[in-house]
Parts: C-alpha cells; sequence; structure tokens
C-alpha cells in the first residue's frame, strides 16, 4: 500500500487540528527564517510556522515528487511540550497532537 494517500489525509487532519485551534493564520516567515540550522527553526520561527511553512510543506513536496519519506519522525513530542508551554486549550492540544501523531506514525511506518 502506498504511504502517500495516508500521509496526505493525516495532513490535511493535522491542518484542519490547527485551523480550529486559531494556530494556521499567521505570516510567512522571512526566507531568512528558512536557512536556520536549528531543529524545528526554533531560532527564526514559531512552532506553528514551522509546522505550516516547513513540516508541511516539506512532506507534501515528497508526496508530489512520490520521493522517498524519512527514515524516521518524531514531532509530537515537541508539539506537545510546546503547546503545553503555551496553554493552548486542552482540547484543542489533544487534536493537534494525535493528528501530528499519525503522521509520525505513517512516516516512520513507510520505511
Amino acid at each position: 500500500m502506498s504511504t502517500y494517500q495516508p500521509l496526505q489525509t493525516a495532513l490535511l487532519e493535522l491542518e484542519a487540528a490547527m485551523k480550529a485551534a486559531d494556530l494556521w493564520r499567521m505570516p510567512t516567515p522571512d526566507a531568512e527564517a528558512f536557512a536556520s540550522q536549528q531543529p524545528f527553526c526554533i531560532d527564526t520561527m514559531s512552532l506553528p510556522q514551522w509546522i505550516r511553512f516547513v513540516f508541511i510543506a516539506r512532506l507534501n513536496a515528497l508526496i508530489d515528487a512520490r520521493a522517498a519519506m524519512p527514515a524516521k519522525c518524531e514531532v509530537a513530542p515537541a508539539v506537545a511540550a510546546y503547546l503545553q508551554q503555551e496553554k493552548i486549550p486542552a482540547h484543542h492540544q489533544l487534536l493537534i497532537v494525535r493528528a501530528v501523531e499519525k503522521v509520525d506514525q505513517v512516516v516512520t511506518e513507510s520505511t
């Protein structure tokens, strides 16, 4: 079974969860922000910016190219910590973390 369709579905669920939590509408980071060498571009973007403009965008590019997936994906723990720190309402935290866990699972199991 192809990984691409389940991953695309999981990414759409993540987008919907972020929109529901009002974490989707934000300015596009400056071009220099994408050159960060830090995990999650933590020095140049907020985590929601990174999820939207880097994580989701790169995975969608891999889907479009029918390219190989990364060997491992473990983003959910960082997302959970961020959402808790930012005091995002619990129901939104749950939906977003579950969506990211699904993305992590689909990518990791694709190898």
